[in-house]
């Protein structure tokens, strides 16, 4: 280690710990960053949102061939992969992201470190090596970007075969015939939607009333009647009793008396801050229950100079968002302020099948402030590429203001959502009369495209006022 004392400490390398390193040392700090496990990119590279995108894109692949061969009067002529083999296709990735985001370390002269760091004090922390050496060092600054992990209660035994978690599941070797996932949160939604794609038997034990309830209730809606429709058995407002596994299967008991058995269970409700072993109580720092950090607004701990950013901290626990407030944490300590745009307005990105992006306010928000909006809505059905392409479920929502025309809330759930989102959220940043549904009506967009659907849902919004 070249030096010992640094203006920045970062622990961890995720989404957010990079942000922040990458923001410092683009302010001319000196910058450490200390990553635990031997790869650097954090459970979104190894466990988490490369590897499940990638299994997912796998099976809509193969599942869209399939599609095609049966529409072509071709049935002998479909792929079935069994689930080890749709998951290879991650290992390409994974190694290409962690090349990547090393060479950014490198390039710019951010010390990295592989070792488990500890807070000795208010400006000191202990770095213990894999190689058994332990190095100290002092910092100036320090951001906690440790990331999360899947919530594992006592009472079920993770340690079975058949009984998995969301970093778990990844390294299933067989295909089973039926699935169990407990928690209808965004990664019980997305493992549900894709694993039925495959042809899996799905149950999704949600124990609230809806699924995904923070989404606009339209949106909600439709995940739910198109989960239904691919086959996918919902069952709200339930919980588990116990959950025991045998030699071929699951049971799990609820408390309103039924015993689902399948094949294995994936359990997903919420995840763990990893905030143990860090010497937090050192600092005075007391994580919740669930091993999350409390901040305030500026990603600030109770002690001012050290932030804390990415799922440690919460929701909205999602990779675009941690970075942005690892950049936000970098230029908050470096001049005591920030532009807080750059965590305003974050979409949010959900990949079930289809897809859900949503940006602003849900109708239901925009009703309890009496703020006067109105709906403009495409349905993908009615757009030329969707057919073309045969992806005709889905649509996209615009709520605006019915006096000013501002745009107010971008929903869209379909084919590519997490990428049409954008078109919107340049328009929504703009300021002023820069962001109006008039922009959507008055622009000329290439044909046939889904882009296409902005100035649709805009024009029949438009003709609602009238």
């Amino acid at each position: 280690m070249s030096d010992l004392h640094f203006n920045v400490a970062v622990i961890g390398t995720g989404p957010g710990g990079e942000g922040a390193a990458m923001q410092a040392i683009k302010q001319n700090k000196s910058v450490i960053a200390i990553e635990k496990f031997y790869e650097i990119g954090g459970n979104c590279t190894h466990t988490a949102t490369i590897p499940s995108k990638a299994l997912r894109y796998a099976i809509l692949r193969m599942s869209e061939v399939n599609n095609y061969m049966r529409q072509m009067s071709r049935p002998g002529m479909t792929i079935d992969l069994e689930f080890p083999e749709l998951r290879k296709s991650a290992a390409s990735v994974i190694q290409k992201q962690v090349a990547m985001r090393r060479t950014f370390y490198e390039r710019n002269g951010v010390e990295l470190i592989e070792g488990a760091a500890r807070f000795i004090d208010p400006h000191r922390m202990r770095i213990d090596t894999p190689n058994g050496l332990t190095e100290e060092i002092t910092f100036d600054y320090a951001v906690i970007a440790t990331g999360s992990r899947p919530y594992r209660p006592d009472d079920i035994d993770f340690s079975h075969p058949r009984v998995f978690c969301s970093d778990t599941i990844l390294n299933l070797d067989f295909t089973p015939r039926s699935i169990t996932v407990y928690g209808a949160g965004v990664i019980g939604c997305e493992y549900a939607s894709m694993l039925r794609t495959m042809g899996m038997k799905v149950n999704l034990v949600n124990t609230r009333d809806s699924l995904l309830d923070f989404l606009d209730d339209e949106i909600s809606d439709a995940l739910s009647y198109h989960m239904r429709e691919s086959g996918v058995l919902l069952r709200h407002r339930e919980y588990y009793e116990s959950i025991a596994g045998t030699n071929d299967g699951v049971i799990t008991a609820l408390q309103s008396g039924k015993k689902l058995k399948t094949d294995i269970l994936l359990f997903a409700a919420g995840r763990t801050g990893n905030s143990e072993d860090l010497g937090l109580d050192t600092l005075d720092i007391e994580p919740n229950s669930r091993g999350q950090i409390e901040v305030n607004d500026d990603f600030q701990t109770n002690l001012p100079h050290i932030y804390a950013v990415g799922d440690i901290i919460g929701y909205p626990s999602l990779a675009s968002a941690a970075y942005v407030q690892g950049r936000y944490a970098a230029s908050h300590l470096d001049n005591g302020e920030c532009e807080r745009a750059l965590i305003r307005d974050i979409p949010t990105g959900i990949y079930t099948s289809p897809e859900i992006s949503s940006l602003g306010k849900t109708e239901r928000e925009l009703t309890e402030a009496k703020i006067p909006y109105e709906v403009g809505h495409s349905m993908f059905k009615h757009l030329a590429r969707a057919q073309i392409v045969n992806c005709p479920t889905g649509m996209l929502k615009l709520l605006f203001h019915r006096d000013t025309l501002e745009i107010l809330g971008i929903h869209c759930f379909g084919p590519n959502a997490s990428e049409i989102i954008h078109i919107g959220q340049a328009i929504m940043s703009q300021p002023g009369e820069a962001n109006t549904l008039l922009y959507f009506i008055n622009t000329t967009f290439n044909y046939p495209t889904m882009a296409e659907a902005y100035r649709v849902a805009a024009l029949n919004g438009y003709n609602r006022l009238f």
